[in-house]
């Protein structure tokens, strides 16, 4: 007989990986304290984009001597300035779970054509990182957004290393805790756990990856949008709110809301104990029926905020066919939006439970996935 269809929905049916959510009892009325139609460089301008690096360091807990600076084009951009920047001083290790560090692959090896050792590890799974030689620049993904697979610490990540780490944490600021004391550089954009606007990237440089950009400078030619020094110096302005290109004012407002509702409910503890909580709904769901499970094989690489989800039941003909119908009725039905897998990924789901995420719309979307996976099996036979 087939399963009722669940009596109510989630509140907030929106479980995209990016862009993300926006904090709870958002409305656009707390961005009336834009600066709109202001330049960037007047001091208003000025004070917001310092007020966002600030309140970065604040709740993300980065010591007083790491540089933290906006740039362009989202976390894609941040990572690319820094591995056209940096790189060729030494050999790199570039490790790669899932689409996004294959990407960062592409551009090393294929486009750069740095000395490099690639490393990589199927979709659920994680490079073992004890055979990786940190005295080689490193370039990883924390948290591999489209497989769902993160880094459980840095404890292999040794304090002498010689190389520098590079990290595109993107999915896992303000959710996961990041090392800093093992991150050189790291990276991320607004749009994720903290539901952000897109666009702009936040870069973070410890005083080792400065030391880089002040002594090293690449064989090749680097386009404005990429330069970090000038006359072999960090532009120091970059890292005090002086963006290269014109930001939008609207998304920095934007950023300094979701900052605020993250000081007003804790803090950092509080942001990733709201996406582990999320995330457990899921991991507990997947516990409770056989033919659903988490892409990621070992329960210590569990994303908190990026959930990839495979079925795994026998009666299903076309596992991509399968899924992709599950996602529709999802959003048909105003239960879920966006929550197909990544079009590299395996077939399955991808539920994003990050901090701005309520867990009482977690749980309400297992009915709902329960019911489809019942309707679609039901279609199919």
């Amino acid at each position: 007989m087939a399963m009722t269809k669940p009596a109510s929905r989630p509140a907030n049916p929106r479980f995209s990986s990016g862009p993300c959510a926006k904090i709870p009892h958002y409305n656009a009325e707390m961005l009336a304290d834009a600066a709109l139609g202001r330049s960037h460089r007047a001091a208003v301008g000025k004070e917001k984009l310092k007020a966002a690096i600030e309140g970065t360091r604040e709740i993300l807990g980065i010591p007083a001597e790491y540089k933290i600076g906006i740039v362009p084009a989202s976390d894609t951009g941040a990572v690319e300035m820094v591995l056209w920047s940096m790189l060729g001083a030494r050999k790199a290790e570039m490790l790669a779970w899932e689409s996004f560090g294959a990407g960062w692959v592409t551009d090393v090896v294929k486009q750069l054509k740095i000395d490099a050792e690639v490393k990589t590890a199927e979709y659920g799974q994680i490079v073992d990182l004890s055979t990786v030689d940190f005295d080689n620049d490193v370039v990883f993904t924390w948290n591999g957004t489209t497989s769902g697979v993160r880094v459980p610490n840095g404890d292999a990540i040794p304090a002498d290393r010689a190389g520098l780490t590079i990290c595109d944490a993107t999915s896992a600021a303000f959710a996961q805790d990041l090392p800093w004391d093992k991150l050189d550089v790291t990276t991320f954009s607004w749009q994720k756990v903290m539901g952000g606007e897109a666009a702009h990237g936040m870069l973070i440089l410890s005083p080792r990856a400065v030391e880089r950009l002040e002594s090293y400078t690449p064989a090749w030619p680097l386009p404005k949008i990429f330069r970090l020094t000038k006359g072999g110096k960090l532009i120091e302005g970059i890292f005090k709110g002086e963006t290269i290109n014109t930001p939008s004012m609207l998304a920095v407002e934007d950023y300094l809301v979701a900052l605020d509702w993250a000081r007003k409910i804790g803090g950092l503890p509080e942001l990733m104990k709201r996406a582990d909580t999320n995330a457990k709904v899921l991991w507990d769901f997947c516990d409770r029926h056989d033919w659903i499970d988490n892409l990621a094989e070992d329960p210590a690489t569990r994303s908190n905020t990026s959930v990839c989800l495979k079925f795994t039941d026998d009666r299903i003909a076309d596992p991509a066919a399968f899924a992709k119908a599950v996602a529709k009725k999802l959003d048909d039905y105003n239960a879920a939006y966006d929550i197909g897998a990544y079009r590299d990924a395996p077939a399955g789901l991808r539920i994003w439970c990050g901090a701005t995420i309520e867990a009482a719309d977690v749980e309400k979307l297992t009915l709902w996935l329960k019911w489809a996976f019942e309707e679609v099996l039901e279609a199919q036979a």
